[in-house]
């Protein structure tokens, strides 16, 4: 007996450090991660914060992946994400979206860390993850506390891609190229109207990152042209269907008793002189 309880306690010993290799050998999935209106903002901070980690992580064995918070079928409504990915050689065939990834199960494997960019709150539906939150970048006033786990970022610029292009300068030389440069570019003059004071939203933080990347890639293109490419995306509707024009600017009122959905469409009027 004594025998056969010594052989038990040396395989569970075994089958521990098994387990603990295992471990070992699995690979962290830090996801960054967008809100779920995915606009330009939250699409772009997810994609350069993402790959200044991947540049910059002391973690060898962390695969860092940017994820646009809605289905792949959606994309194709953010017609100003898509033009300026277009426009910047990037597929959405290279894109991550959430219903190709299974971030509840990574986080009970226990291999997620969460980078919240562009919203602090996750909704009901991902409670769970709530756990897996290792930091939060974002330009709106905090909601709510996070643990001292977490590193929160929450400063009132006009745009989070300006938080993630000044993260990106105090990091080490070069790792900003051209491309990234360009989308954040693009990014914060659209949030900001061009940096123009009469819209309310532009701050100096928001200036000065747009005069960064001027000053580092002096190519890139003058402001009036990227903002007016931009803004005639966003209302493009020409590459759409009737049910996606539907759902390209849905608004959902929803009650015990009633669901109602209302939709903008977007269309030219033409005024005539003298018409009734």
């Amino acid at each position: 007996r004594r025998i056969y309880g010594l052989r038990r306690r040396r395989k569970n010993r075994r089958s521990k450090r098994r387990r603990r290799k295992r471990r070992r050998k699995r690979r962290e999935i830090h996801v960054v991660m967008g809100n779920e209106a995915c606009d330009l903002d939250s699409t772009v901070s997810a994609l350069a914060l993402a790959y200044f980690l991947a540049k910059t992580s002391p973690a060898p064995k962390a695969a860092f992946i940017p994820v646009l918070n809605i289905p792949r079928a959606e994309f194709a409504l953010r017609t100003e994400t898509t033009f300026l990915l277009r426009e910047r050689g990037l597929p959405a065939a290279s894109l991550i979206f959430r219903d190709e990834i299974d971030l509840g199960g990574l986080h009970r494997a226990g291999l997620l860390s969460l980078t919240l960019v562009d919203h602090h709150v996750l909704p009901s539906a991902d409670a769970a993850l709530e756990e897996a939150v290792v930091e939060v970048l974002d330009h709106r006033p905090l909601e709510r506390d996070r643990g001292a786990g977490c590193r929160v970022t929450a400063e009132p610029v006009g745009s989070c891609a300006t938080l993630v292009t000044e993260r990106i300068a105090q990091g080490p030389p070069g790792v900003l190229d051209r491309l990234t440069a360009a989308l954040l570019h693009g990014t914060i003059l659209l949030d900001c109207v061009n940096l123009s004071p009469a819209a309310g939203k532009v701050t100096p933080r928001d200036v000065a990152c747009v005069s960064l990347l001027e000053e580092r890639f002096p190519e890139l293109p003058a402001r009036d042209a990227v903002f007016q490419a931009l803004q005639a995306a966003k209302f493009d509707v020409s590459g759409l269907t009737t049910e996606q024009m539907l759902r390209k600017d849905l608004k959902v009122l929803s009650s015990d008793e009633l669901v109602l959905a209302i939709s903008a469409i977007y269309v030219d009027l033409e005024v005539r002189p003298g018409g009734n």
